[in-house]
């Protein structure tokens, strides 16, 4: 095989040349990974801020996929749902360590078991990183207090 026949060198993806500003919104979109973590309640300490993750999912989140059963129309049902953007994910603190997001923002490379390195959105859920089995719908719960989990982080 001669030098000119030499395979043609790809183009490293979006996510790792495009700042999150610079994205389109199918590529902002992309980067969700369908964990599900977001959509947990948390408690926040009035006195320390602290974040504390519950093991109770809004009432969007569809148990099997981790993902809003009505994304689009989320904020009718829930006013209060966060809408990341480029700008407001820093700001985010509660956002999981494992979030897309979070990790482009502070600079650093998305997991292997992220969809868009793996190219199958379920190794999310078989890394064990997903909500899928773990957690108590907001229906059934009562008291956030009796439900606070550390896995989330």
């Amino acid at each position: 095989m001669s030098a000119d026949s030499a395979a043609p060198t790809q183009d490293p993806p979006f996510w790792r040349t495009k700042p999150l500003t610079a994205m389109t919104r199918p590529e902002w979109e992309s980067l969700c990974d369908h964990c599900g973590r977001c959509c947990l309640h948390k408690i926040e300490d009035a006195d320390t801020g602290q974040v504390l993750y519950t093991e109770v999912a809004c009432r969007m989140l569809d148990l099997g996929s981790c993902g809003c059963s009505d994304y689009a129309g989320r904020q009718r049902h829930v006013p209060d749902c966060v809408e990341l953007t480029p700008e407001f994910v820093k700001e985010l603190t509660w956002l999981p360590s494992t979030c897309a997001y979070r990790l482009l923002s502070e600079g650093r490379a998305l997991a292997w078991w992220h969809p868009l390195e793996s190219g199958d959105p379920d190794t999310v859920h078989r890394a064990g990183i997903s909500v899928r089995g773990r957690v108590v719908p907001e229906s059934r719960a009562e008291l956030l207090d009796y439900h606070v989990v550390s896995w989330p982080e």
